[in-house]
């Protein structure tokens, strides 16, 4: 008996290679595309250690739990790394960038998260790619959460190398995912002897192996299954229209938000501004006492395919995540999100207006 999804034909050169062109232009950019096969720690990893070493000296932004991660693989690749942390519930702005800059003028490379799914912030790409520009440093961004929630424009903001994945936005597996490299990061990674070579990690490979040879040969047996549902998001995507696709996922987090805060119950947005707070998902700060996860698991109950997430760590306690993105992007799982946190606050003894949240959330998504 043959079956669709494990019955697959072996993915030719030529098919992975218009994959990454259609990737490539869903990002308006003429650099290098790469995919590269599994999550996106792998480019993310591998484009650090492939660029740093104990020459570099590093700007690492902290808005998030990856920013810190960031910071650990520069440390471990000998770099030195000047932290730029702001509290969670903000973005970073481009003058404290620009003031990092000029405090450490030796600054050769920096690392950005755009959008922090595990926070709810967003970062001005824009204007701190102007500063960066202006200093010279190398850029690298980590955008799979904002691809397709928001603009992400390598070549129009002199990002370097950035990475995005297909598991969020993009409504797809987290099985495969893709980096844009600029010459000057490929000369550098050229440069480094601690760059990875003949290594998973590597991205060198994929250069010299891949890229130089006209991608006539891939460097392994691909991901059939993941490369054919990436193809898949991209299409989609280019049916629907990038700007409709974005301009869901604002409405979705306008209305998660609007809703949170008519659902009352102690319920509040997590980022402060909304200007602040990323499209792809909304977080949400729990009234003293409650504890998040357990107000998730209880909202879960019902319906245990909603949206609904804790906070990783210690943000278990205080933050939710409701992550409407990909086919969650829709005024109806917005509802019923908010529905299902209004009934779980209100059994607990919480005076909640479900009706009102509805409301609200259809209001600001139109």
């Amino acid at each position: 008996m043959t079956h669709p999804f494990l019955d697959l034909a072996p993915l030719s050169a030529d098919r992975f290679a218009s994959i990454e062109d259609r990737v490539a232009r869903l990002l308006s950019t003429a650099q290098d595309v790469v995919i590269m096969q599994g999550e996106a720690l792998l480019p993310l990893e591998g484009a650090i250690r492939g660029c740093a070493g104990p020459g570099t000296t590093a700007l690492n932004v902290i808005t998030g739990p990856y920013g810190q991660t960031f910071g650990n693989w520069l440390r471990d690749c000998g770099a030195t790394v000047h932290d730029l942390a702001v509290p969670f519930h903000t973005a970073v702005t481009a003058d404290q960038i620009r003031e990092a800059l000029a405090e450490h003028p030796e600054i050769d490379f920096v690392s950005l998260v755009h959008a922090e799914a595990a926070t709810g912030n967003t970062n001005p790409v824009t204007e701190i790619g102007a500063v960066v520009q202006e200093h010279g440093a190398l850029f690298y961004l980590d955008a799979v959460a904002s691809v397709g929630a928001e603009p992400v424009l390598p070549d129009a903001w002199g990002v370097d190398l950035c990475v995005i994945g297909a598991q969020k936005a993009m409504g797809g597996p987290a099985g495969v995912s893709a980096v844009s490299v600029s010459e000057r990061a490929w000369t550098r990674m050229a440069a480094n002897p601690q760059a990875p070579r003949r290594s998973y990690l590597s991205l060198l490979d994929w250069k010299e192996r891949w890229i130089d040879g006209g991608r006539k040969a891939l460097l392994h047996a691909p991901a059939q299954l993941e490369m054919l549902a990436l193809e898949a998001c991209v299409e989609r995507i280019e049916a629907d229209g990038l700007e409709t696709v974005m301009a869901r996922h604002r409405s979705a987090a306008a209305a998660t938000r609007a809703g949170a805060v008519a659902l009352g119950g102690g319920l509040e947005p997590y980022v402060y501004e909304a200007a602040q707070a990323a499209p792809v998902a909304t977080t949400l700060r729990t009234p003293s006492g409650v504890v998040a996860a357990e107000l998730v698991a209880k909202s879960l109950e019902a319906d245990p395919a909603l949206p609904l997430a804790a906070g990783g760590g210690a943000l278990a306690k205080e933050m939710i995540r409701v992550n409407h993105y990909g086919a969650d992007a829709t005024v109806e799982v917005v509802q019923a999100s908010l529905a299902a946190l209004g009934t779980a606050l209100g059994a607990s003894g919480a005076a909640v207006d479900v009706e009102a949240a509805r409301q609200a959330a259809a209001a600001a998504w139109k």
